[in-house]
């Protein structure tokens, strides 16, 4: 499944960003150079966006980083 999500850092910011991958344990979240510069351990809140009602807002931890975007791991009550 793919989608749109939304991404906040409490210093970095907001984006809304394109999923490659959803999985029971998470999310791989695809992001262009510079367009949100995570680091592993990082924690940000996401929430799916183009629901008919508003989704939850997940917290998630930065757990994989590559060139094309970051891999986000489900966090605490979350799971």
């Amino acid at each position: 499944m793919t989608t749109k999500v939304s991404v906040e850092h409490p210093i970095k910011g907001r984006v809304v960003v394109p999923t490659r991958d959803i999985s029971d344990g998470g999310v791989f979240i695809l992001a262009a150079e510079g367009e949100l510069e995570l680091e592993l351990g990082d924690a940000v809140s996401v929430q799916v966006q183009g629901l008919p009602v508003p989704a939850p807002v997940l917290e998630m931890v930065v757990v994989r980083k590559v060139p094309d975007g970051y891999g986000l791991q489900f966090s605490g009550d979350d799971q």
